[in-house]
Formats: structure tokens, sequence, C-alpha cells
């Protein structure tokens, strides 16, 4: 193998920002750029304009929490089934937030990490796509850890401090996710995919439990079963048996 194709772990080099817009623009344009590549992190101790799914903004105490973003290699994947990719983040991520913690935190469909009924944090993943086959992603985590005030306009926050009473070096445990993320990234390119989503399901937010969810500006309900190997929402009691990302809502009353 030559040394261009050797790959840094997940967390080298770990880059410290004091201030960025988005730490997912931020790393995006440099592996546009061919400025970095597989491993780079990118820990931001203030964003201006923090991204969330679906368009939304994410939201934080400068220098309280974990905003980091991390270049990957998923040109192992097909462009048509990059779920994987979800699954491996989100138990790296709820490895981290679990171990600080009572064995009460859970993976929220797609990947949100909860703890008991409020979030602690999200994951945004965004691809470079070159000649139709994907070329790396860009894995963005944002987690709370020390901020124990949160705007009026979030109905769950839950935060690390909240949770344990304690302060957290955040930057020391961006870098153990960091070396989380690596542990969970040979384990899927491995070939472990079917036992990994068995440990998401084992974690899925309300599994086999009666939730209220929006499909088509209706609401209903229905008992989360589990979710698929293509990343559907698997339900019971509803008109449809399975949903994609995006097609329905969270109605949750916390």
């Amino acid at each position: 193998m030559s040394p261009s194709n050797v790959k840094s772990p997940i967390g080298q080099p770990f880059i410290e920002l004091t201030m960025v817009e988005s730490t997912n623009i931020y790393a995006m344009d440099r592996l546009q750029a061919d400025l970095a590549a597989h491993g780079a992190a990118f820990f931001a101790h203030y964003q201006t304009a923090g991204k969330g799914q679906r368009g939304k903004s994410w939201s934080a105490d400068p220098g309280n929490n974990i905003a980091l973003s991390v270049i990957v290699d998923s040109s192992f994947l097909s462009i048509t089934h990059q779920f994987p990719l979800s699954v491996m983040v989100a138990l790296a991520v709820h490895d981290l937030f679990n171990k600080y913690t009572t064995d009460e935190t859970f993976i929220k469909w797609p990947n949100d990490i909860y703890w008991r009924d409020r979030k602690a944090g999200g994951i945004l993943i965004e691809n470079l796509v070159r000649s139709g086959a994907l070329a790396g992603s860009v894995v963005g985590i944002g987690l709370n850890i020390n901020q124990v005030v949160f705007p009026d306009t979030l109905k769950n926050p839950v935060s690390l401090k909240q949770i344990t009473g304690k302060n957290f070096d955040t930057v020391a445990l961006a870098k153990e996710l960091c070396i989380g993320l690596e542990k969970r990234y040979h384990e899927l390119k491995d070939g472990n995919f079917a036992s990994m989503l068995a440990v998401y399901n084992q974690y899925l937010f309300k599994r086999g439990q009666q939730v209220r969810l929006k499909y088509n500006a209706a609401a209903f309900y229905c008992v989360v079963e589990g979710v698929s190997e293509n990343g559907e929402l698997l339900v019971s009691g509803a008109a449809k048996d399975r949903f994609e990302f995006g097609e329905v809502e969270w109605v949750l009353t916390t």
C-alpha cells in the first residue's frame, strides 16, 4: 500500500477552532478542495451557525459543548445504501454518552441521542459525491456537555452536567469520541453491519412503545418495532408498517 493510501485514524489531525460558522461547512469546504482527508477532525469552541437535520440550526453555548465534524472515507458504501454510516456514528456517540451516565441513553431514529425522554445531541452526515459515487463524508456531531440553561424554543434538552452534576473537559471528550468513531468505523468496514444494527435497535428510542407520529400533516399513534437495514422506521398499528427518513415527524409532548 502506498503512503497516499494509508488513512489516518479518526481524530488525526485534531484541529481546534475558536469560532467558526459551522464545523460541517468548514470540513466540507476543505474536503471538496482536497485540503483534508479521512481522519481529520474539526472541533469548534463556538459555532455562529451550527447545522442540524433537515435545515434546522443547532444552538449551543460557547465553550460548553461538543461541536465536532470529522471526515471519513465512505467510498466503500453504495450511494443508495448510506444508512450503515449513520448506524456507525450513532453507536459511537451512544457509547460515549452512555459511559458517563446511567444506562438510559437511547438513539432516536434516525440518529439523535436521547437520555430518557430528553435530547442530548444530534448527528448530521453530509456526503461528497463524485462521478456518481460516494467520495467521502463529513460527520457532524453536537453534544450537550456543560450547558445548563437552554433557549425556551428547545422543548426537551439535557446535558451531561445536568445528569451527572459534574463539569467535563469538552476537548478531551471530543478526542475520546474520535477514538470511539475509529473503533466503530473499522467494525463497519470489517463487515459487521448486521450486528451493529442489532445493537442500534437494542438502544432504539421508544422501541416496543406507543408513540405519536405525523405523516402528511395527520398525526397518528403506532408502536415502534425497530429500524430496517435500509434505515426505515418499522412500526405496527398504523396504515403503513414502515417509513423512510423525512416521511414522518415525531410528535413529542415533553
